[in-house]
C-alpha cells in the first residue's frame, strides 16, 4: 500500500494532475466493486478522520503561506469566501434544484458543499507556472478562508428539522468567523513568541511544537464555538511568517504530514463510495458542475472583484482554478452522519462532480495561464534563509542558499553592504566550502553562512532578500535593504 502511494505521488508530480484523484482511484480500486472488495460504509468515521486531515492539510498549507504575497491580496480574498460563496451556493442550488430536480435542502446543501475550493489542488497543477503574486495570493487565501463559512453553511442545512432563516445564518456565520479569527491571530503570536524565547533541548522537536500549536488553535476555536478551521488557517500562516528557528525543517516537517493526511483522506473517501451507485447520478453530477464551472465561479469572482478592478485575464484564471479537492467530499459526509433523507445520492453527485471537473480543469490550468499570458517566468526568485539561535552568545546563525534566478548572483561579498554586526563567514560552492574575501564573488547554487548579532539580525534577512532581487543595486532601484545600496 505504501509502495502504491509513493508511486502516487510520483505520477502526480510528474503528470501535473492533481494528487485527489489519484488517492481516490486506490480508494475506489480496493473498496466495493474492486479488486480488493473491502466493504466500508462508516460515514461518522470518514468525517472524523477527514475532519482531522483537514486540520492536518490547511496548517500545512498556512505555514507555507508568504504574508507578503496574500496580504495585498486579503480584501479579495475576504470577499470572494464570504459573497462569493454567497452568489456560488445560491446559483448552484437553484440549477440543482429546477434542473436536476432535487429537493431544497439537497440542493442547497449540494451548492454549499461544491462552493469550497481547494489548494492543494489548484497550486499541485499550476507548480509550473509562476503566476503574478496577486493572483496566488488571492487564490490561496480564499482557499484557506472559504472552507470555514462553508462548513456552516453545510452544518446548519443538515440539521433535522427546518433551515434557519437567512439572517440567522448570516449572524451565525459571522459570530463564528470572528471568534476563529481572533483565536487563531491569539494562539499565533503567543505560539511564536514562545517559541523564539523558549530554546527546545533539540531541533527536531521545533517542527511537531509547531504543528502541536496549529492543533491547539484548531481544539480552542471550536470548543468557543467558533471556526476551528479559520483559527488553525491563521495561526500557521502567524507561524510560518514569524521567522522562527528551523523555519524550513517545520515547513518540511508540515509538508510530510500533509502528504500523508491526503494520502489517507482521499483513500478512505474512495472506499466510502459505491462505485456501480455512481452511475444513475453521472449526469446529474454533470448538469450542477457545468453551471457550477461554467456560472456560478465566474459570476462570483467577477461580482466579489468589481470594486477591485482586477484585469479581466486574471479574473478568467481565478474562476477556472475553483478547483474542488478534499473538502466538498468530507463535507457531503455531514448530511450522510446527520441522516438526511437523499444524503446518498448527494454524497454520490460531489463525488463524481469533483472527479469529472478535475480532470477537466486541472490539466488545463497550465494551459490557460500560459495562454493568458499570466506566467511571471522573469520573476526573481526568493532566498531560502534558515536561521538557528545561538542564545548562549546572542547571536544568529543565516544559511542562505542562492537559487538559480537569483540577482545575487554575480554579487561581491563586499557589495552585500550587510549591516554592522553581520558578516558572511562560509561559502560551500561545489561541495567545497572556503572562506570568502571581500572581493569573493557568489554565484548561483552557492551557500552561505552568515552570522549575525541578534540586534541586526533582522535587518540582514532584509539586506540578502533585497540583493537577491534586486542585485547590487538593491536600495537604490526600491528594492528595500539596509545601507546606501
Amino acid at each position: 500500500m505504501l509502495l502504491v502511494a509513493v508511486a502516487a505521488v510520483r505520477i502526480s508530480s510528474r503528470s501535473g494532475l492533481p494528487s485527489l484523484l489519484l488517492y481516490l482511484g486506490i480508494g475506489v480500486a480496493i473498496g466495493q466493486d474492486g479488486i480488493g472488495n473491502v466493504h466500508f460504509d462508516n460515514a461518522e468515521l470518514t468525517q472524523v478522520i477527514g475532519y482531522a486531515a483537514l486540520v492536518v492539510i490547511l496548517a500545512e498549507g498556512g505555514l507555507g503561506t508568504k504574508w507578503k504575497e496574500i496580504k495585498p491580496a486579503l480584501p479579495m480574498a475576504a470577499v470572494m469566501s464570504t459573497v462569493g460563496v454567497a452568489v456560488s451556493v445560491g446559483v448552484t442550488a437553484s440549477a440543482a434544484h429546477y434542473w436536476v430536480g432535487l429537493e431544497w435542502r439537497q440542493a442547497l446543501i449540494i451548492g454549499a458543499v461544491v462552493s469550497s475550493t481547494d489548494a492543494a489542488a489548484v497550486f499541485s497543477v499550476l507548480r509550473k507556472v509562476p503566476l503574478p503574486s496577486r493572483v496566488t495570493g488571492t487564490l490561496e487565501a480564499e482557499s484557506g478562508f472559504n472552507d470555514a463559512p462553508v462548513v456552516i453553511l453545510v452544518v446548519a442545512f443538515s440539521t433535522t428539522g427546518p433551515v434557519d432563516s437567512w439572517y440567522m445564518l448570516l449572524g451565525t456565520i459571522a459570530m463564528e468567523l470572528a471568534i476563529g479569527a481572533a483565536i487563531g491571530l491569539a494562539v499565533g503570536f503567543l505560539g511564536s513568541f514562545g517559541l523564539r524565547h523558549v530554546a527546545l533541548p533539540a531541533s527536531g522537536l521545533y517542527p511537531i511544537a509547531v504543528m502541536a500549536i496549529a492543533v491547539v488553535a484548531y481544539a480552542a476555536g471550536a470548543m468557543a464555538h467558533g471556526s476551528g478551521f479559520l483559527a488553525v488557517y491563521l495561526a500557521s500562516v502567524i507561524l510560518g511568517n514569524a521567522k522562527l528557528p528551523h523555519a524550513p525543517a517545520n515547513r518540511g516537517f508540515a509538508e510530510g504530514l500533509g502528504w500523508i493526511a491526503q494520502i489517507g483522506m482521499f483513500v478512505l473517501l474512495g472506499l466510502l463510495v459505491t462505485p456501480h451507485e455512481l452511475i444513475d447520478d453521472f449526469w446529474p453530477a454533470v448538469m450542477v458542475g457545468l453551471v457550477l464551472t461554467a456560472v456560478a465561479r465566474p459570476l462570483s469572482v467577477a461580482l466579489s472583484l468589481l470594486p477591485f478592478r482586477i484585469p479581466w485575464q486574471e479574473q478568467t484564471l481565478m474562476s477556472w482554478a475553483g478547483l474542488r479537492g478534499a473538502v466538498p467530499i468530507i463535507l457531503a459526509t455531514i448530511p450522510m452522519v446527520s441522516g438526511i433523507e437523499g444524503s446518498e445520492k448527494v454524497f454520490n453527485i460531489v463525488f463524481v462532480l469533483v472527479v469529472v471537473y478535475t480532470l477537466v480543469q486541472g490539466p488545463t490550468l497550465p494551459w490557460l495561464a500560459r495562454a493568458l499570458r499570466l506566467g511571471d517566468s522573469a520573476e526573481a526568485a526568493d532566498l531560502g534563509v534558515e536561521s538557528a539561535p545561538l542564545e548562549r552568545l546572542r547571536g544568529h546563525l543565516l544559511s542562505v542558499a542562492i537559487p538559480a534566478k537569483s540577482r545575487m548572483h554575480g554579487v561581491e561579498v563586499a557589495e552585500l553592504r550587510l549591516p554592522p554586526g553581520a558578516a558572511v563567514t562560509l561559502v560551500v560552492r561545489d561541495d567545497k566550502s572556503f572562506v570568502p574575501s571581500p572581493t569573493t564573488v557568489l554565484r548561483r547554487g552557492d551557500e552561505l553562512l552568515v552570522v549575525a548579532t541578534d540586534p541586526v539580525r533582522d535587518a540582514a534577512e532584509r539586506r540578502l532578500r533585497a540583493v537577491g532581487q534586486g542585485g547590487k543595486l538593491a536600495g537604490w532601484l526600491g528594492t528595500g535593504g539596509t545601507g546606501g545600496a
